[in-house]
């Protein structure tokens, strides 16, 4: 069994993905628009206008696999309630993938010195997505 985060970035899914690729070097193995499923839409389902949105997306994140969509398309993501937690193995990754995920995002908690690690901090994205970086003690 495995349980994967799914996020709603409601109609800004696509930069959500390169904004990941570009700080996390995530690799996109599935992407699929709502103009491309075989299958005629639900009344309701999505906005008008919204065909060249993302309906399903996944990619990997080193070894997980995050999946995504622009949902509804209401231009209102909520991310409460939910962290995503990255582990590093030193201090400078941690540093370098702290500071690309934090660009026009908010930090939560510095990254600094704990007693459970070296480094340790959060921070929400420019989408409201909050993480969490930890240098896994040895």
């Amino acid at each position: 069994m495995q349980v994967q985060p799914y996020l709603y970035f409601e109609g800004r899914c696509e930069e959500a993905i390169e904004f990941y690729r570009k700080a996390l070097g995530a690799e996109v193995t599935t992407l699929m628009r709502y103009k491309e499923s075989p299958e005629p839409h639900q009344p309701g389902m999505i906005p008008p206008g919204a065909d060249n949105k993302i309906m399903h997306s996944s990619f990997r994140i080193g070894e997980t696999t995050v999946m995504a969509s622009d949902g509804l398309c209401s231009g209102k993501p909520d991310f409460k309630g939910i962290s995503l937690t990255i582990s590093v193995k030193n201090d400078n990754e941690a540093e370098r993938l702290f500071a690309a995920l934090g660009e026009n995002g908010k930090v939560q908690m510095p990254l600094t010195k704990t007693f459970f690690s070296s480094r340790f901090g959060m921070v929400a994205d420019r989408f409201g997505v909050s993480w969490m970086l930890i240098v896994m003690p040895l």
